[in-house]
């Protein structure tokens, strides 16, 4: 489902030169005391604070039917989260990815404010906007990769050609060494752990 009046975007609110280790914390600590307006996503991408508004409708159902399947197919001591921020390096980058999937014994304690670190996730998932796609099939594939998180399916509704889903496995030196894409339409199997085949004639 494509719908180009969807609401995602995102807006730079801070920005920074290269980051030392130092500043690379007060940039951590600025996104950690913002006050965001609900629905608002706020993330650190290429040095920057990025803030994202509530998604569309269209966004939103492609995001309940992956978490459907994906809930068919995890045991019950996997959790999947929609808010969970994800720290992707050791310079301060942090995303939100639209879906999350990792081990409960892997998820920090409740007092944690901290983000979960991205390698122990097993899975996540990010669904283009139409007025920031190549974040996420630019930065955060890049962000990812050196993460070693190790599978991040795109669902690329707003694909130059067509809509397409992508799935990245197989993470090493800071690059996925395994990419499947198929267009909207057509089932992409999700590996092991997960051993899923996944419908996407809904997206």
């Amino acid at each position: 489902m494509r719908d180009d009046h969807d609401t995602g975007g995102e807006r730079a609110v801070a920005a920074a030169p290269v980051l030392s280790p130092a500043s690379s914390g007060e940039l951590f600590e600025t996104w950690r005391n913002l006050d965001v307006p609900e629905g608002w996503r706020t993330e650190i991408i290429g040095e920057r604070i990025v803030m994202s508004p509530p998604p569309g409708h269209a966004h939103n159902l492609v995001a309940s039917r992956l978490t459907k399947a994906f809930v068919r197919s995890v045991p019950d001591d996997w959790e999947i989260f929609q808010t969970a921020g994800m720290s992707v390096s050791s310079h301060g980058g942090l995303f939100v990815p639209d879906l999350l999937v990792i081990p409960r014994d892997r998820v920090p304690a409740d007092t944690s404010p901290d983000p979960v670190p991205a390698a122990l996730a097993l899975l996540v998932v990010e669904i283009t906007s139409p007025s920031n796609p190549d974040t996420d099939r630019i930065s955060k594939l890049a962000g990812y990769a050196r993460a070693e998180v190790p599978l991040y399916l795109l669902v690329d509704r707003h694909a130059p050609e067509e809509p397409t889903v992508s799935l990245y496995s197989e993470p090493s030196d800071g690059h996925y060494r395994r990419l499947v894409r198929v267009p909207f339409g057509e089932s992409l199997t999700v590996p092991e752990p997960f051993g899923l085949e996944l419908d996407t004639s809904d997206f």
